[in-house]
């Protein structure tokens, strides 16, 4: 009786230290089946800009809407939108050196006018443009 006892005993201990084994390794495969490789997050992903003027006219809008209300930093972030979906987009420019030279950035306002004036040299707001930009260019060696 006492062998019984000893072999149920063995055979117990046994079955527990490979049903743990088995357990362990099934938990390991689970862990590789779960583990998958993180999602990246679209919005920390830069943003690939293609020739498109609709929507760098839709951005101009909503630009001017800011400009209008006197969100000036919005309303630069929109026309750098415009001018990054049509970079020869001299309006765009034009609106974003008039934003930044509200937020006082002369250096901002200055690079943005430079291109407008490089892009349509002929428009009716040139001449203003090019008073501003010497305004600017004293205003700076001062």
């Amino acid at each position: 009786m006492t062998r019984r006892w000893a072999f149920v005993l063995l055979l117990g201990s046994l079955g527990s230290g490979v049903t743990a084994a088995q357990s362990s390794s099934e938990q390991s495969k689970e862990n590789v089946k779960t583990q998958e490789p993180p999602e990246e997050d679209v919005s920390y992903a830069p943003k690939e800009y293609s020739f498109n003027p609709l929507q760098a006219e839709k951005e101009l809008k909503v630009g001017n809407f800011y400009f209008k209300k006197g969100n000036y930093k919005a309303a630069s972030l929109r026309f750098v939108e415009a001018t990054r979906w049509n970079p020869g987009f001299a309006e765009a420019f034009h609106r974003l050196g008039e934003a930044r030279d509200r937020l006082k950035d002369d250096e901002g306002a200055r690079q943005a006018y430079k291109k407008f004036i490089e892009l349509a040299p002929d428009d009716k707001e040139a001449d203003s443009v090019r008073k501003r930009l010497e305004q600017l260019a004293r205003a700076s060696a001062k």
